[in-house]
């Protein structure tokens, strides 16, 4: 599965194919196509930013009377929401799409609406790559879903190549505001009122769409734009309505989480993210405490006042995702990160010296255009020099249209030699990991483990190490959802989603930590005493 990339809800696992030019073409539709549809099944790909629309859509047609159901073969209607990000996430989305399209072609499903990045970006050939769609919905568009599943009037909005289906995909934010007759600055979408894909405890809530700082190999700002920031009134009011609803950890996500409120003017002295992170954890006390988890944050820009915020407000986790992608600074700057070797050191020193016990989660790429033998070795000792909390690695991938597409065309580091690298740097970070959990095992610390899901597996006990009892997924302040590793916690009791529990650290598997609650580790036998 690509990295970054996963089903939450709908069909089985993908198994990616090349595009299915062969396809029937489809029938006439009737007058009212969607007549019928009752039920609707949603798949949803790519990023926790992807996942935010989808619940979105599913709750606006849930609103509308729609029922969702987990499995295509149930339902009237298949939402596939894409990833267009890479190359291998454009495979995997239209994978998808055909495993649905096979559905309808043998009648066990009423209409096929694809929606998501990949339509954003390729319009043009979505009905090359399967004629069995009904509905396409850009990125710009998700309020119009419903009407994409109930089939109602075809429009053009903005589409910009002539679909011969319901198609609504503005060009951009601001034809799409223009459309909706919104008028105000920045995120103008509402997040609210979602059907959430996660667990009850935790949600993502997003700040931000867009960015600004057109790294040379990514294509974000082509599919969803410039920057804009979520109005701070609106981004609380969100976030209360999370917590109200549940939800104990709240992970902030954008793709670019450092500059928020620049585009807006909500910037400046405890403003802007730190402004944020403020009036968030005073919003996190009035619910009785929450984890608040910083994702996708920039480094060029991390300032002081980011820090201390981190450090200083209780419900703000001490942890942070900055991808940095490099370490070299021919590398970053080629791929135009504005930033250096030795703007990073500092500023990840001053993480690790100001947040006594901060996670840090970042991702590299290797095989970056150009990128030479010794720019990887020095990438490697980096690594192994630092010792992240946690760490992905993306093989680089040729993205037309973005100038590092260009440039992979005249200095292209070979596909076997990008695969070397990128197998060095994981098993690096693989000795770093175990390295750190065989030391937490053998200190056994106490930690607070969020509970997310029980497990089939049970653990025998041993006389003088464990209790034994049912293994629970759960996580650390140290592990994000979905991304990083986990811990299970063992109980002779049970626990239930949500509940946050102090444990010991007693022992590792790899990348997972396995704790035991302290209450059962500490209880004692009172012996009857003869007389």
């Amino acid at each position: 599965m690509t990295p970054g990339c996963a089903i939450i809800q709908g069909l089985a696992d993908p198994d990616p194919t090349e595009p299915d030019t062969t396809a029937a073409a489809p029938a006439d539709p009737a007058p009212n196509p969607g007549d019928g549809v009752n039920t609707v099944s949603f798949v949803s790909l790519g990023c926790p930013k992807n996942l935010v629309d989808s619940e979105k859509m599913l709750g606006l047609l849930a609103e509308d009377g729609l029922v969702p159901v987990p499995d295509g073969e149930d339902a009237d209607a298949v939402v596939v929401n894409t990833c267009g990000f890479l190359e291998a996430s454009k495979d995997e989305s239209i994978g998808e799409i055909q495993r649905a399209a096979e559905l309808k072609r043998q009648g066990k499903l009423k209409r096929l609406v694809v929606a998501g990045c990949l339509v954003q970006r390729h319009r043009a050939k979505m009905l090359d790559w399967c004629p069995d769609i009904d509905a396409l919905i850009g990125v710009f568009d998700r309020d119009r879903i419903t009407q994409a599943v109930r089939g109602r009037q075809p429009t053009q909005k903005d589409a910009g190549v002539d679909l011969p289906i319901y198609s609504s995909i503005a060009a951009n934010a601001t034809l799409a505001k223009q459309a909706m007759g919104v008028k105000n600055d920045g995120y103008y979408e509402d997040d609210g009122a979602r059907l959430r894909l996660t667990p009850r405890h935790y949600a993502y809530i997003r700040m931000s769409e867009g960015c600004n700082q057109n790294c040379t190999f990514c294509t974000i700002p082509s599919i969803r734009g410039k920057m804009r920031s979520k109005p701070i009134d609106a981004f609380l009011k969100e976030a209360r309505e999370l917590l109200a609803d549940g939800a104990f950890e709240l992970n902030i996500i954008g793709q670019d989480t450092t500059s928020y409120g620049q585009d807006t003017g909500y910037d400046g002295q405890g403003r802007g993210l730190t402004g944020l992170l403020t009036q968030l954890n005073n919003v996190a006390a009035e619910h009785g405490g929450a984890w608040i988890r910083l994702m996708y944050a920039y480094p060029s820009k991390f300032t002081d006042g980011m820090i201390d915020a981190i450090a200083t407000l209780p419900n703000v986790v001490k942890y942070i995702d900055m991808p940095l992608q490099h370490i070299n600074d021919r590398v970053l700057d080629k791929m135009r990160r504005h930033t250096s070797r030795t703007l990073i050191e500092t500023l990840l020193g001053k993480l690790r010296d100001r947040v006594p016990g901060i996670a840090l989660r970042t991702t590299f790429i290797t095989g970056f255009p150009g990128e030479t033998d010794k720019e990887h070795d020095e990438l490697v000792d980096f690594i192994r020099d630092f010792g992240f909390d946690n760490l992905g690695v993306f093989p680089y991938s040729p993205e037309p249209g973005t100038p590092a597409g260009t440039l992979h065309e005249q200095q292209a580091v070979p596909d076997d030699v990008i695969q070397h690298r990128y197998d060095e740097l994981m098993r690096t970070q693989q000795e770093v990991v175990f390295n750190r959990h065989a030391k937490l095992a053998e200190q056994q610390p106490q930690v607070d483990v969020l509970i997310d899901a029980v497990t089939d597996s049970v653990i025998e006990a041993t006389p003088g190490v464990t209790p034994g009892g049912r293994l629970y997924e759960g996580r650390t302040h140290a592990q994000a959802p979905q991304v990083d590793g986990l811990t299970y916690a063992q109980t002779q009791n049970g626990f239930t989603p949500g509940e946050l529990v102090r444990c010991k650290i007693i022992a590792y598997d790899g990348y997972d930590l396995i704790a035991a609650p302290l209450d059962e580790l500490n209880k004692t036998t009172a012996l009857k005493v003869i007389r």
